[in-house]
């Protein structure tokens, strides 16, 4: 088995560029630096470093394993921090992934629960959107939305939960002409200027685009960034108008009001996906009940889509 240790300062005379380099930012001596990096070529079977002058440079075997060595360094880490709490002794942790909106409005409710039956509890939340990010440990519940038009999609490793149906509003300027509207068509938004929260085609922004093809466009983008509260200050602006989630428009700036969206009726899956080995667990499945709560207040609180809006979506 490879030296994981020896791994690591492969990595880091990588970065370096040199083995001096990376002997002064490892806090070692160039000899030891050497010592290892020659260890790891005897255990490889591989020439890691060929001569450039007078000094060293990485040959392509050497550059391919220090980056595909980052996985396996990555699930070591995980390991090393699992061993050191168990020897520890210390507090219980329950790993969370979710999206930003979802991390702000229905995680603290989570947190307050869970560490109400376990004072000592640590939580730790990850977002998985839009860079589909992980955590130090993996996720033992795993919150995603999911497109109504695309097909389930099962996570290995997990129990699926669908949470509930959420529609989506549009969000415009308090000085725009559609204030005046009660709902508002995909159609009506065409000639508009739009903020797009979403540039990393996750799956709200599928919908919203699948959305607005439906209506026989291709939204034209004043500002794209990935933070849907900063496209909201842009709408604020007047920059332009964005399409959101109900759950991402419940903290709205001053000079941002927000209208019911139809034809399409635009809407995503929320589901939780609970680790299998997990899912015994008393505190994930308080932490699942806690979930399902939130979404049926979510649900009660959206309006009533009215039978003159067109719900073909």
């Amino acid at each position: 088995m490879l030296n994981p240790q020896r791994l690591r300062i492969l990595q880091a005379v990588v970065a370096a560029g040199s083995l001096q380099a990376a002997a002064r930012n490892l806090h070692y001596s160039p000899a030891t630096v050497s010592q290892h990096i020659t260890a790891l070529s005897r255990e490889t079977g591989l020439q890691l470093f060929e001569k450039d002058g007078r000094g060293r440079r990485p040959t392509a075997a050497g550059l391919h394993l220090a980056e595909q060595a980052s996985a396996a360094l990555s699930a070591f880490s995980q390991l090393d921090r699992v061993v050191d709490d168990l020897r520890n002794q210390r507090n219980k942790h329950l790993a969370i992934a979710c999206f930003s909106s979802v991390a702000q409005e229905w995680i603290p409710e989570v947190v307050h629960r869970a560490r109400q039956s376990e004072p000592e509890l640590t939580v730790e939340i990850s977002l998985n959107e839009p860079h589909g990010g992980q955590g130090r440990r993996p996720a033992d519940v795993d919150i995603r939305n999911e497109s109504m038009e695309e097909p389930a999609a099962p996570l290995e490793g997990y129990v699926r939960h669908e949470l509930c149906v959420e529609d989506f509003a549009v969000a415009v300027p308090s000085t725009h002409r559609l204030v005046s509207e009660r709902s508002v068509s995909m159609r009506q938004l065409q000639r508009e200027n739009w903020v797009d929260h979403d540039i990393y085609e996750s799956p709200t922004g599928r919908i919203i685009r699948s959305a607005s093809r439906a209506a026989g466009f291709t939204p034209q983008f004043s500002a794209r960034l990935d933070d849907h509260h900063a496209a909201l200050r842009l709408v604020a602006a007047g920059l332009g108008v964005t399409v959101l989630p109900h759950l991402a428009l419940r903290d709205l700036p001053p000079g941002v009001v927000v209208r019911a969206l139809h034809r399409p009726r635009v809407q995503r899956r929320i589901v939780a996906h609970v680790r299998h080995s997990m899912s015994l667990d008393p505190l994930v499945a308080e932490s699942l009940l806690c979930l399902q709560r939130q979404a049926e207040i979510l649900m009660s609180d959206q309006p009533p889509h009215r039978d003159g809006d067109g719900t073909d979506g």
